[in-house]
Parts: C-alpha cells; sequence; structure tokens
C-alpha cells in the first residue's frame, strides 16, 4: 500500500496534519520514535494530565491528542526513520520487531527541534544534563532530580522548568546567562501582538518566585567542577553546591533528515542556525517533501499547530483531495493563528541569543563528546584546512559518533567559521548520512533470517 501522506514524528505539528488531511480524505502513515503521542511539548500528555507539576502544560495538548488518535491515520509509535529517498517516496523503517518499509506520496518532516548544545568546561561530567532531558523524565515519569539542582542558561524552557521542578518540590537555583538588554530586543517589536505569550511568561517569573527559586543574573564563565559526578558550579563572581546540573541555551530546527535528502537549507541570522528553504505552506526545494513545526523554524507549539494543518491543507490540494477554492477558505484561520503565533518570535530571539562562549568554547572543552574532540583540536584543524563539518570528519572524526552530529555539528561550524575568519553562514552545515539514528547489523539480519517482507 502507498500513503498519500507520510508524516514523520507525532508532534503538535505531525498530529495537526494528520488530523487535517484525513478531514480531506487522504490515507495518512505517521510514524513516531515515542510510545504515545505528543512530542516534547506534551509528551505523555494523557499519562501525567493528573501530575500537578505539569498538568497546566500539558492540558491544551489533550484535545489535540484525542483529535489526533480518532482521526483514522496509521500510527506507528516506538518507530524510527532510519533512511528516506524522497524521489520514490520509500520510508525505511525500525522498531522492535525489525525494519520495514512504507511508500507515500507526499512526506512530511515534522521532527521538531534539539536543544543547542552547551559546551562548557565539565559538561560531560555525570549528573550534567539538559533541561529538555529533565523535563522528559519529569513528564515521563514523575522523576525529580536529588540533592542540589542548578538549571543554568536562558530562554523559556528555563522558566517553564523551573516553575514545574518548584511545583513537584525540587525548586533549583537558576543562573540566567541572558546577556542582552531588553532595551536592545524591543525595537524588534511584537510585544503587543504576542502580548498574550508575553503575559504567559511574565506570569512563569511570578511563580518561580513565589515558589522559592532563587535566581542569580548575568552569570558568565560557566565551569561543572567534581570528580566521579558535578559536585559544584562555578561562575564568574560565584558558586554554588550541585549534585545536578541542567544546561539550556534555547533549542534549534532538528533538521537531521532534511540535510540528509539534500534539501536547500539557508542561514537564519536570528536563531543563529540553519532551517530549511520553504514556501507558506511548507513545501520544500524537493516536490514530494514538506516540513512543519520546529523544525521549519523555531516558533513553539501553536506555531507548530498552524503549521502543521497549512501542511496537511497543502497535502490534501496537491493530490488533488481538495480545489484552489476550498483550500484558501481552509487556510486562512491557521495562518492567522501562525502569524499571532509567531508575533513576539522576534523579541524572544533578540533578548535571548546565544553568547559567543557557548557557539564557539574555550579551547579545553571538549565538543565533540562521542569522539571526544576538543575545541581546541578542531580550531587546529580547521587552521590546516578543514573549510566545514564535512571535511572535519577526516581530521578528527567528528559527527561520525552515535549522535551522528546532533551533539556537536553546530558548534563544529561555530568554532571552523571563527578560526578562519569567516561568516557562520561561510561554513555549510554537516551532511548527515543513513541510517540517521542508530541501527544494528542484528535488526537487518534478523529480517532477512524471518524470510518475512517488508511492510508496505
Amino acid at each position: 500500500m502507498t500513503h498519500d501522506l507520510a508524516i514523520i514524528g507525532a508532534g503538535p505539528a505531525g498530529m495537526a496534519a494528520a488530523v487535517e488531511a484525513r478531514a480531506h480524505g487522504l490515507s495518512v502513515l505517521v510514524v513516531d520514535e515515542n510510545a504515545a503521542p505528543g512530542g516534547q511539548v506534551f509528551r505523555a500528555a494523557e499519562a501525567a494530565a493528573g501530575d500537578p507539576a505539569v498538568a497546566p502544560e500539558l492540558a491544551p495538548g489533550l484535545q489535540l491528542i484525542a483529535a489526533f488518535r480518532a482521526s483514522g491515520a496509521d500510527h506507528r509509535a516506538a518507530t524510527t526513520l532510519w533512511h528516506l529517498d524522497p524521489d520514490d517516496g520509500l520510508l525505511s523503517l525500525s522498531d522492535a520487531n525489525g525494519v520495514a518499509e512504507a511508500r507515500a506520496r507526499r512526506i512530511l518532516l515534522a521532527t521538531g527541534a534539539l536543544e543547542r548544545p552547551v559546551p562548557i568546561p565539565g559538561w560531560t561530567l555525570p549528573g550534567v544534563m539538559t533541561a529538555g532531558a529533565a523535563q522528559i523524565l519529569l513528564k515521563s515519569a514523575g522523576a525529580v532530580p536529588a540533592g542540589a539542582t542548578v538549571l543554568a542558561g536562558q530562554g523559556p524552557l528555563v522558566w517553564l522548568l523551573a516553575v514545574q521542578l518548584a511545583r513537584a518540590g525540587a525548586p533549583p537555583l537558576v543562573l540566567e546567562t541572558r546577556s542582552t538588554a531588553i532595551s536592545v530586543a524591543l525595537p524588534r517589536g511584537g510585544l503587543w501582538a504576542g502580548r498574550r505569550l508575553l503575559a504567559k511568561g511574565l506570569a512563569l517569573m511570578a511563580e518561580a518566585r513565589r515558589r522559592g527559586v532563587r535566581v542569580v543574573r548575568g552569570v558568565r564563565g560557566l565551569r561543572a567542577e567534581g570528580g566521579s559526578r558535578v559536585e559544584r558550579i562555578v561562575w564568574y563572581g560565584g558558586s554554588a553546591p550541585c549534585d545536578t546540573l541542567l544546561l539550556h541555551e534555547g533549542v534549534i530546527p532538528q533538521t537531521h533528515v532534511s540535510r540528509a535528502i539534500g534539501l536547500d537549507h539557508a542561514w537564519d541570522a536570528a536563531q543563529a542556525c540553519w532551517r530549511p528553504v520553504l514556501d507558506g505552506f511548507g513545501a520544500s526545494s524537493h516536490d514530494r517533501i514538506a516540513i512543519a513545526g520546529d523544525g521549519a523554524g523555531i516558533g513553539g507549539w501553536e506555531a507548530a499547530v498552524a503549521s502543521g494543518r497549512l501542511a496537511g491543507l497543502d497535502a490534501a490540494r496537491r493530490l488533488d483531495a481538495l480545489d484552489r477554492a476550498g483550500f484558501a477558505a481552509r487556510a486562512a484561520a491557521p495562518l492567522a493563528a501562525r502569524h499571532a503565533a509567531l508575533a513576539l518570535r522576534p523579541f524572544l530571539d533578540a533578548l535571548y541569543a546565544p553568547p559567543a562562549s557557548v557557539l564557539a568554547p574555550p579551547d579545553d572543552v571538549i565538543a565533540c563528546r562521542c569522539e571526544e574532540v576538543t575545541a581546541g583540536a578542531i580550531r587546529a584543524a580547521a587552521r590546516l584546512g578543514a573549510t566545514g563539518p564535512n571535511q572535519m570528519k577526516a581530521y578528527l572524526r567528528c559527527g561520525m559518533g552515535p549522535c551522528q552530529g546532533r551533539m556537536c555539528a553546530p558548534t563544529v561550524a561555530a568554532l571552523i567559521a571563527e578560526a578562519r575568519g569567516v561568516p557562520p553562514e561561510a561554513v555549510a552545515p554537516l551532511r548527515p548520512r543513513a541510517p540517521y539514528k542508530p541501527l544494528t547489523v542484528g535488526l537487518l539480519a534478523g529480517s532477512a533470517e524471518s524470510g518475512q517482507q517488508p511492510a508496505q
């Protein structure tokens, strides 16, 4: 069977696209690595809806999840896309039972965002993790860190997680690394149009104070120290005991698959990252592939829902399930919703711009965790002639470990740009290769030995 639309990711964008496409009669396959729909924002929303620590933020996703489950889409949970051939619409998938294949006339990548790497001295010590990882544990298992918890970084997620941990009885010490003054970000505008989201953010800050979250502002020179695990966090002019350190400097689009299949990307100076080149409805440079949600550019879950709806409508139009007039009529509402959801984004992008020390850390800091390569070694290789992350593989194997560059590629590229004295957009991004996620030979061999044909 060939599906009309295959969607990679069951987060807000993927679910919204599936609901919209099914409403217009398309056959829809949704592939997602998680056991339940929701993505990162609404992770485990159905199971954790009664947890007071996270329930207020999960509640808006329950209706969308219910609509998705009722849509009739073929939802393949706990399934990974490890190869995609965009020219013939072939998707290579894997799950606990082995490998399979599927085909689709149109494919939507709704893979969301990943956290920007925060390579500081000591970030590889046990007990140091990203804020997003801690939030996954909180939503999925109700787990909170034991002992002294420090949340260091900047951005909306810092405040959200601080409040959620405080609700769970474990208020962290927040070390805010924001260096941009509000007065500098104000000219970007959008405060009035985005006043609802701005009020929500201010309410989180107020709740953090009420719940006893201590905040140190203007933090510089972060360093995690310890022996067998993190024991202390140090910064210029201060230090604190630390049993768990959570780092966060914003999120960037998850473009691993879109880069691997050769889609056009452009440098986003405001968000300091690469993003795919798309039209107003998510269509990419390949006529079969579309992208929606934070994987198309960071905008938050409401913008992701709107862009998912638009991508679903566009798929219906392109596959002749919706005429031009019907498309225009139905696209008006999600277009307006996306515009409203993105109104505050220029202000946020300016306010929470990542500091240079995060983009290009000191020489002694490990930049590539998989291969244990320091920033200094990368700078030296760049001076010897490595012009980009793809060439750096031959020098130092950066990007060739289990993470396939997810954890190091942005840092490697920034270090190369700095060493060569060129702007970041002059350094081409890493071009990943399949398999996009680690895949064992045993999994492939087991499927072949069983004599089963790949699922269609």
